[in-house]
């Protein structure tokens, strides 16, 4: 199979290149308007199983003869911004059609994406497959959609985000189809009618946390302009608001757009595209912070028992894996086509064509983990129960066992303290206990509506903390108050632990930087059956605060008629 990807070296384009190069079975065409770029970049990729050829090929030129020369079997329009492509949009569109060759794009403009079914009657006869909008808005989100919306009798509403790390590395012409929407008006579905609406001057905040996982920082996501705002609007159209969103960082920057954007729609600024090649620099030069991103999608709507239902999806990648997925669906739509499964004759956009087993195939193997929440069911929980949502259940019995309805355990612990002055007075402050080898230890949990205090007592000292889900930028995490400090934790579900990851603080509400935080290593564990803990609690200032490991056998259940849990075997 012959692929000729329309700005191959770019970096979309460049991207699916990486997806596809160990596929000894295809032909990579990889081109643009620039021989000797071309031909750098398949030098550069020496290793590739696929055979890589650099060509020349100019989207504005001769196409019916570029394309009769090249001779492939599909195109792949990686170039855009699909946005400026002016009264001759569709030009290579009809230029495949007329020559019986397969397209696809990765079009981000919903009008361009929406106008593409007009030629659906000349790609059905031509027996030509005519795909638009190829990438993770709308394909995955619609792919995500539908999985969270399979047992809903009501669909209301459906809104998501992408979430890239700032060291994503963004393309140009990503940057001109920005600078040419921002601010402008764009179509959409809201309270069940037709609206305009301005893209990067409505906001929202949001938390992805897969569960069991980290989750990114809670992020400021802008309206954009994508392909979703009408394409899901066409499979649910029963949804009274769809909402689709960017939360670029360092959000600084992403403060300085939407700024921008309220003065083109005040009309003081007729467009922010004089100012693309200033965003451009500022967007790969100014950065900071992980080297993580992720998407979300959410929906809400009325499930077949007639109660309201709220489910979402979250993704987060790690490293250089992110900024792979949006070519993905180009991935995964020609390894099908290698395997016969070509998608049907037709010109639409590409929400249908793949499913989120697809995408999860591709995951497999990249730091890109992905999973569900559901609203409902974390209500009335107990609280880490709650928070690990799905990811609960891959838990050691003995873990869940202690958090879930657990009133009293007992055990053994050790007890170690720094011995300098600063030390010292960090663990009086809340209340830690005295340094000691082998010593009894008792906790009782006593859950309110808010969460649940934790009485820890070490021999016959006792010191106690209240924890409670985390809202608002604290979302997802678990909050740890022990007087007027509190600490926000993720909780991280592993093969055989629960770890704790510290990852806000504060004084009475105040939020507090991290580099001037105490550091913590927590996790619980189980060997031979029975729950074991350990905590460290350090700061660069003071080196070891306090250290205490131990284990733990749940001794009462809640008064409610369960009876005591047996004591774990002995050591």
């Amino acid at each position: 199979m012959k692929l000729l990807i329309v700005g191959g070296y770019g970096t979309f384009g460049g991207r699916i290149v990486e997806l596809l190069e160990n596929e000894p079975r295809l032909t990579v065409l990889v081109a643009g308007r620039s021989l000797s770029s071309a031909e750098a970049y398949c030098r550069a990729r020496a290793s590739a199983r696929a055979t890589l050829l650099p060509a020349t090929f100019d989207r504005d030129g001769d196409l019916a003869a570029q394309l009769a020369g090249l001779r492939p079997d599909i195109v792949i329009d990686a170039s855009g911004p699909f946005q400026a492509y002016g009264d001759a949009s569709y030009r290579l569109i009809e230029a495949c059609l007329d020559a019986r060759i397969h397209y696809l794009d990765l079009a981000d403009g919903s009008d361009f994406v929406a106008g593409v079914a007009a030629f659906d009657d000349r790609a059905v006869a031509a027996g030509i497959v005519v795909l638009s909008g190829v990438s993770s808005f709308p394909v995955l989100t619609a792919a995500v959609a539908c999985r969270l919306t399979g047992d809903l009798a009501r669909v209301d509403s459906i809104k998501g985000g992408i979430a890239p790390s700032p060291f994503a590395g963004v393309g140009e012409n990503v940057i001109r189809a920005i600078a040419g929407y921002a601010g402008q008006p764009v179509r959409l579905v809201r309270d069940g009618s037709p609206r305009q609406a301005r893209p990067f001057t409505e906001q929202m905040r949001y938390t992805i946390a897969p569960p069991g996982r980290v989750p990114l920082r809670n992020t400021l996501f802008s309206l954009v302009d994508v392909p979703d705002l009408r394409a899901l609007t066409a499979l649910w159209p029963q949804a009274k608001a769809i909402w689709m969103g960017a939360g670029p960082v360092p959000e600084v920057l992403h403060r300085a757009l939407i700024g921008l954007a309220w003065f083109v729609r005040a009309g003081l600024i007729r467009s922010l595209s004089p100012l693309a090649p200033l965003m451009h620099w500022a967007t790969n030069h100014l950065r900071w912070g992980e080297h993580r991103g992720g998407m979300f999608v959410e929906v809400e709507g009325i499930d077949r028992a007639g109660r309201p239902a709220r489910r979402s999806w979250h993704l987060l990648a790690e490293g250089r894996d992110g900024p792979l997925i949006p070519s993905m669906a180009v991935e995964a739509l020609v390894r099908k086509a290698l395997a016969g499964e070509m998608p049907a004759p037709g010109a639409r956009a590409a929400v249908r064509d793949l499913e989120l087993e697809d995408y999860e195939a591709l995951f497999a193997g990249r730091t890109i983990h992905a999973g569900f929440r559901d609203g409902a069911a974390e209500t009335g929980r107990p609280l880490y129960p709650a928070l690990l949502g799905d990811a609960w259940h891959g838990l050691p019995a003995a873990i869940r066992a202690m958090h879930d309805g657990t009133v009293a355990a007992e055990g053994r612990a050790s007890v170690e303290r720094g011995r300098g002055i600063l030390s010292r007075i960090a663990a009086w402050f809340p209340g830690f206990p005295q340094a000691a080898a082998d010593i009894p230890v008792k906790v009782r949990f006593d859950a309110d509506g808010d969460g649940e205090t934790w009485t820890r007592t070490f021999g016959t000292h006792s010191f106690s903390s209240h924890q409670s889900a985390g809202k608002g930028r604290s979302e997802h995490l678990m909050c740890e108050r022990f007087g007027p400090l509190t600490f926000a934790m993720a909780l991280v579900a592993g093969e055989d632990r629960l770890a704790l990851v510290l990852r806000r603080w504060s004084f009475l509400g105040l939020p507090l930087p991290m580099w001037l935080c105490p550091r913590s290593s927590s996790h619980e564990t189980v060997e031979n059956g029975r729950f074991r803990f350990h905590v460290e609690i350090s700061h660069p200032l003071t080196g070891l605060i306090v250290r205490y490991r131990g284990w733990l056998s749940p001794v009462s259940r809640p008064a409610d008629g369960t009876t005591a849990l047996e004591s774990a075997p002995a050591d």
